[in-house]
């Protein structure tokens, strides 16, 4: 692996997003800054660049108040095919991205995408979501805490504004360093790219659940077919188990499942369809064991989804 790069974006919109050669862009990226850290987390770098618009010409009320920019200073940087690719060849080879939270690098991906330029992996790709790390290491992992408030909790000195690009990656890269090595090892996943073929999926074990995330299929019908999505399987011995409670919906688009392992006790499957960006579906399915009192949960739930289906 290369450095790590920690980065932010900030971003104008306008009233409606716009359309070109297929592409649509609601965000326009404005600005990129960005940290360099070493192997130790020590910073070796900084990138801060502005960048000239070319699809919104005028700022949006609450991002001009939020990041303090107006199109005046804009004009003077350069178009963002010029900054991305400076960014790119600052950033070197095999990086290591880091972000408040996982729009960034959505958000980066598709300015690349509806100016023509590469993307960064022809598949998901691994980044370490800085605010879901936080929460992790110093909360209760599901909350998400604002950059802002994840500084005044740590006690690291505010001494440089919020709400502009090198600012913030300056302070999120601070958030990281004070992160054990056990943290690190929760990655994340960004899926503007998702996976075309079977061998592009993604499947992920970390210290108490599994992660799979699945190529694109044309509809709902073949995912609920496919018998590798909606079997049970212990993730920890990699046999076939039983269900307990067989696969049921709240939504239509969250499926659970609760199977019981002998030597591991008993898995809770969840499986979300979510929509790629060329409009096929996708899946992102998640096991791990629960307790007794979460069986217990899950039951609940299933027999609420079985009420709301009746006529």
């Amino acid at each position: 692996m290369g450095n790590y790069i920690v980065f932010d974006l900030e971003w104008n919109q306008g009233e409606a997003p716009v359309t070109r050669n297929g592409k649509t862009l609601a965000f326009e990226i404005v600005e990129i800054g960005a940290v360099k850290l070493n192997e130790k987390r020590e910073k070796i770098g900084e990138f801060s660049r502005l960048i000239k618009p070319q699809i919104h010409r005028y700022m949006h009320r609450i991002t001009g108040k939020l990041i303090h920019l107006s199109m005046d200073d804009l004009g003077n940087g350069e178009i963002f095919q010029v900054v991305a690719g400076e960014f790119l060849r600052w950033c070197g080879d095999d990086p290591m991205f880091c972000s408040w939270g996982p729009l960034d690098l959505t958000e980066f991906q598709k300015n690349l995408d509806f100016f023509g330029m590469p993307l960064l992996s022809d598949r998901p790709l691994a980044f370490y979501d800085v605010q879901k790390l936080y929460s992790l290491a110093y909360d209760d992992g599901r909350s998400r805490r604002a950059l802002e408030t994840a500084i005044e909790e740590l006690g690291i000195e505010k001494d440089i504004p919020f709400h502009r690009a090198l600012a913030d990656a300056e302070y999120t890269a601070k958030v990281f360093s004070t992160f054990n090595e056990d943290i690190l090892k929760r990655v994340s996943f960004d899926t503007y790219v998702t996976p075309k073929t079977k061998k592009q999926e993604i499947r992920i074990v970390f210290d108490n659940y599994e992660k799979f995330i699945s190529r694109e299929f044309s509809c709902k019908e073949d995912i609920l077919e496919n018998r590798e999505i909606m079997s049970t399987k212990c993730y920890l011995c990699h046999r076939n188990i039983r269900k307990k409670i067989k696969w049921f919906t709240p939504n239509g688009k969250h499926y659970y499942s609760v199977a019981f392992c002998e030597n591991h006790g008993f898995m809770k499957a969840k499986v979300r369809i979510k929509k790629a960006e060329d409009g096929n579906q996708y899946v992102i399915k998640t096991c791990r064991f629960i307790s007794n009192e979460d069986l217990e949960e899950m039951i609940k739930k299933q027999q609420k989804a079985k009420k709301r289906q009746k006529p």
